[in-house]
């Protein structure tokens, strides 16, 4: 990215609407308009929606934060925060935030979470989840680590913070640990078809 945009790009962010690299997407994929371009093309508004913090509310949107990828100019966005509008339209919260990183080692288990299903590494918990993507794209992303894993934290749902506040969930933890297996098998597909990684095996 070319230095002159970069405090527009972080101002966007920050502002949460959602930020697209020229340098992310790879030349021969069509670039989506940017109100569905959901963190660069990692979900879909349909999956973006299906996270809930029991708030009600209106539009989706998304805001993220890049980080240069290795010597192909290639970019690994960081961070994608999903947004929801108050009810009145007006006022935007975070409902949820999506990490995508390189990493040394694949994401083990965690204890009382489930996986992600057939073709996926990954787990979820009503709060958390994890995913890494198929092994060809982390070169392929501009990265010089073994391995890409999308992250995702969604605090509505965080056990400790309720319990402190005395509330319930939102919504199910079932319900709310199905959603978020939905979002991360959504993720590490779109990511694998937009940087043509998925394994072949």
């Amino acid at each position: 990215m070319d230095k002159k945009w970069l405090p527009l790009a972080i101002t966007l962010g920050v502002a949460g609407v959602a930020v697209v690299a020229a340098s992310f997407w790879p030349d021969d994929v069509e670039k989506p308009p940017l109100p569905q371009s959901l963190c660069h093309g990692a979900l879909s508004r349909a999956t973006a929606e299906l996270i809930d913090d029991g708030q009600g509310g209106g539009e989706v949107s998304a805001g993220a934060w890049e980080s240069k990828g290795g010597p192909t100019d290639s970019a690994v966005f960081k961070e994608c925060h999903v947004l929801r509008a108050g009810q009145d339209g007006a006022k935007r919260r975070g409902v949820y935030k999506l990490v995508v990183e390189e990493t040394r080692s694949a994401p083990g288990m965690k204890k009382d979470s489930v996986p992600l299903g057939s073709g996926f590494t990954g787990w979820a918990l009503p709060d958390r989840a994890e995913v890494t993507l198929p092994t060809g794209c982390a070169g392929r992303m501009g990265s010089a680590a073994p391995h890409i894993t999308a992250s995702l934290e969604v605090p509505s749902q965080d056990e400790e913070r309720l319990y402190r506040r005395g509330e319930k969930p939102p919504v199910d933890p079932d319900t709310a640990t199905r959603d978020n297996v939905t979002v991360m098998r959504e993720v590490a597909t779109r990511l694998a078809e937009r940087y043509d990684c998925a394994d072949t095996d």
